[in-house]
């Protein structure tokens, strides 16, 4: 008898994301993305390292954000 040609179809590798890749991609995005949450807490560390006086909260705001994207 010869043998038939199974249905299901192959993936190459690009279609498939081994759960490792997966697993470390998503922890290298936490690390360079922090959440909101993370960055409001840091502008403020900063609004109070300033004495709590007025400046530009933007400004604390992208700084916090740098810090953290680069792991400070």
């Amino acid at each position: 008898m010869a043998r038939t040609q199974s249905n299901k179809t192959s993936h190459t590798p690009s279609q498939q994301v081994p759960e490792s890749s997966a697993r470390n991609t998503a922890t290298s995005n936490n690390r360079t993305s922090p959440t909101h949450e993370q960055i409001a807490r840091r502008a403020y560390e900063i609004f109070c390292a300033r004495g709590s006086t007025q400046g530009n909260p933007e400004e604390d705001w992208f700084q916090a954000e740098r810090e953290l994207k680069l792991g400070r």
